[in-house]
């Protein structure tokens, strides 16, 4: 156990939870809000019918009509998926996500969040992405990963990796696994699950995504990404941002989620850093939409969409405790929340 890394894996080997926090921030929030709302009383026929309770007039009180914006702008649909959710994947039909503190996968139907089955795993799921037919988990704390049938959810196999598996991601031939406690990747075949080879990386790899002819991953414990061919050749190591967790790419660039330096980096597939851009407290997943990118605030309650082609913050959207995983599912954007038992959909 490394009591010096910080990234999504040591927050859940330390058990450092910050729900003190959270309400705390929740109660100044609401808090700075009650006076004002308390001390107005106008005509409520100037609000719109669906106000929020506790709103009265936004004739005589602009801080109402910010609130009301602020509340219509960062209102989000939630679902509960299980206790301490965090990686979520997309089939192209429905969601799976991984309940960490319940070793459970749940597969969820995007329109309403009805659970279409629940699946026992190992120990600890962390993360999940899917092959075109199945669904693999990474177990972090029992090292190694859980082959599920897409259809329903049938545990088809269990198969030992490296030292706490934290990422995975599919090459269209194998199934990619970083191992944050060996500081390697394993290549297992898609097909059987069988091992094709384990290869060394930086310290603690975290993130790892395709590009389409090679693999990124990122060393949470060396602020650096490596490129890796499918053949399992270093092909380059570059600098990112503190404890990079989460990775995206964006059909042209790399995109690292800095979780220690609450930013994001942007880089080209040559390795070159096109731009650091500032996200909330505690990057950690990371989401492209085919337009933007999605970051999860693991310790900021949050999620900040970026423009993908030039960094800009265009929104923050306030959604769970402790935003873990993100992901895309062709319409709207889902964000695990692993500080309670939801997802939210945006």
């Amino acid at each position: 156990m490394k009591s010096q890394t910080s990234g999504a894996a040591a927050n859940f080997r330390s058990m450092k939870f910050k729900t003190g926090l959270i309400f705390a921030g929740v109660l100044g929030v609401a808090s700075y809000f009650a006076a004002p709302l308390q001390t107005c009383r106008a005509q409520a026929t100037d609000l719109p019918s669906k106000a929020p309770a506790g709103v009265t007039s936004s004739q005589q009180n602009p801080l109402q009509i910010a609130i009301l914006h602020w509340y219509n702008a960062n209102l989000t649909t939630q679902f509960t998926t299980g206790k301490s959710p965090y990686g979520v994947a997309f089939d192209g039909v429905n969601l799976w996500i991984s309940n960490f503190g319940a070793n459970t996968v749940v597969k969820v139907r995007p329109s309403d969040g009805t659970i279409l089955s629940t699946s026992p795993v190992g120990t600890n799921p962390i993360a999940i992405a899917f092959d075109g037919a199945n669904i693999w988990v990474a177990n972090i704390n029992s090292s190694n990963v859980t082959k599920l049938n897409g259809g329903t959810g049938a545990v088809m196999g269990t198969f030992t990796v490296g030292t706490q598996p934290d990422a995975l991601a599919f090459d269209g031939t194998n199934i990619w696994v970083t191992n944050d406690g060996s500081n390697n990747v394993t290549e297992l075949a898609a097909s059987t699950g069988a091992t094709k080879g384990t290869f060394a990386v930086g310290t603690n790899p975290a993130g790892v995504v395709f590009d389409g002819t090679n693999l990124w991953i990122t060393n949470n414990g060396a602020a650096t990404v490596t490129k890796m061919s499918t053949a399992g050749k270093v092909l380059g190591t570059f600098p990112v941002g503190t404890e990079p967790t989460g990775i995206a790419f964006d059909g042209t660039n790399i995109w690292t989620a800095n979780f220690g330096s609450n930013n994001v980096t942007k880089l080209n597939l040559s390795g070159t850093v096109l731009g650091t851009f500032a996200a909330g407290a505690g990057p950690n997943g990371i989401a492209y939409d085919g337009a933007n990118i999605w970051v999860t605030d693991f310790n900021g309650l949050s999620v900040t969409k970026l423009k993908a082609s030039s960094g800009a913050t265009l929104s923050t959207i306030n959604v769970g405790a402790e935003p873990a995983g993100v992901a895309f599912d062709g319409a709207s954007i889902w964000v695990t929340n692993f500080g309670g038992t939801t997802a939210s959909k945006l």
